[in-house]
């Protein structure tokens, strides 16, 4: 029952850690092709992620954005004192849709949908860490809609409620060496869909002076309620078939809130220079609390997430009436601290470097393109919390992670 209650723990995990310890930012092309900048920003529908309230301020009556990224991701493994090496690569396509309409002089209101936290890692099947992992695969869809109010020329307000709809699914191996009587190594799969969630959003902006535009946005945590997940078990041994019998579980998983503030500053009629810093509050996810449907003990998993900055600049620069360019830099702090660094979320500080540009075709309709180069510093640690026999195994080697996305999108406005 021990090991049913570490695989469990460890699964749920997976999905958590996922979502804050290995974030991807790809919630708009304009805004991503500047280092992801934009509590400041008012250039598009993309707002609605970035800073609601700026709705106020869109030129337009009517804005959309849509787009999408392939997202690239590779991992190498090593433990030079074990001889172990392994690497993984995983391909995932995140998508944004944004509309905005401007009812009134003072009221706007607009739809968000997007995919903050979606992607995958796989490892090879048995690998050295499989206990830990062999594959997961996160899903989520952010659906928020929102208004903005506008105060005066110089000052406005917006938010509105966010609803995830996402699901996990997770598998590893039992043990380090546990195998049936013709020698398969016995693993577990664990699966969680129709999570949903309810979260929300609230920002201002202020407008001190025509070039200057000043942000701060704030997104609430948000707590996953698994309910009902299956644990389904394979290639279990004779002795142990009483014991690792397929089972239910519930568990809550915390997304941790966000505040971002900012600014944007319009050098001339050409060049718009920006600058957000984000703080995401993974203090509240120190371990993960499981209740089995099978009369099972509750059971609580370490974690110990810490706060994490991202600090992110950006450009953009309108060359005519045709073509505008865009470029950024942004530096993203990891939330695990020494010790906790699992396979499953294989990540530490990074610096992403993003740049891209739009095309006008008519007055209405312009094409967008992004890229982003995500490189992560080189990190050589362990996850120490693994309990087999009763005692805390460690896990670790040296990580090596790069990530770049190409994007592509529309924007049409009237």
């Amino acid at each position: 029952m021990r090991k049913l209650l570490s695989l469990t723990l460890t699964a749920l995990t997976a999905a958590s850690a996922f979502a804050g310890g290995y974030r991807v930012s790809l919630q708009g092309q304009k805004q991503l092709a500047m280092g992801h900048t934009g509590v400041g920003v008012v250039n598009s529908a993309e707002v609605l992620f970035f800073n609601p309230s700026g709705m106020a301020f869109l030129e337009n009556r009517f804005n959309a954005s849509v787009g999408a990224n392939g997202l690239f991701a590779r991992t190498k493994f090593q433990n030079q004192a074990n001889n172990w090496t392994n690497s993984t690569e995983n391909f995932g396509t995140p998508f944004s849709a944004y509309v905005s309409y401007r009812a009134t002089d003072w009221l706007s209101v607009g739809l968000a949908v997007y995919t903050p936290y979606g992607s995958a890692v796989e490892w090879d099947q048995d690998w050295q860490g499989s206990h830990l992992v062999n594959n997961i695969d996160l899903e989520a869809i952010y659906f928020q809609p929102s208004i903005s109010l506008k105060v005066n020329d110089y000052f406005s307000v917006g938010g509105g409620p966010i609803f995830v709809s996402g699901s996990v699914n997770f598998n590893r191996n039992i043990s380090r060496s546990q195998t049936d009587e013709q020698g398969n190594r016995t693993d577990v799969t664990i699966d969680a869909g129709g999570v949903t969630a309810w979260g929300w959003t609230a920002g201002m902006m202020l407008k001190p002076t025509e070039n200057l535009t000043i942000g701060a946005n704030y997104r609430s945590e948000i707590t996953m309620e698994a309910r009902d997940g299956d644990a389904t078990f394979h290639d279990v041994p004779g002795f142990l078939s009483t014991t690792l019998t397929n089972t239910t579980f519930d568990a809550d998983l915390p997304l941790p809130a966000e505040l971002t503030v900012g600014f944007s500053y319009k050098v001339n009629d050409k060049l718009l220079v920006a600058f957000d810093y984000n703080r995401a509050y993974w203090n509240v996810y120190k371990s993960l609390i499981v209740d089995f449907h099978n009369a099972a003990p509750t059971s609580i998993n370490p974690r110990n997430y810490k706060d994490a900055s991202t600090y992110r600049v950006g450009a953009q620069y309108t060359a005519n009436e045709k073509f505008s360019f865009r470029a950024g830099w942004y530096f993203d702090e990891s939330p695990v601290q020494d010790g906790f660094f699992a396979p499953e979320t294989p990540r530490n500080d990074s610096m992403g470097y993003t740049g891209g540009l739009s095309y006008q075709i008519n007055q209405r309709l312009g094409v967008d393109f992004s890229f982003l180069f995500l490189h992560f510093k080189e990190v050589n640690n362990s996850y120490d919390y693994y309990q087999e026999d009763g005692q805390n195994t460690s896990f670790g080697g040296t990580y090596k992670n790069v990530v770049f996305s190409p994007g592509v999108g529309l924007s049409y406005n009237f």
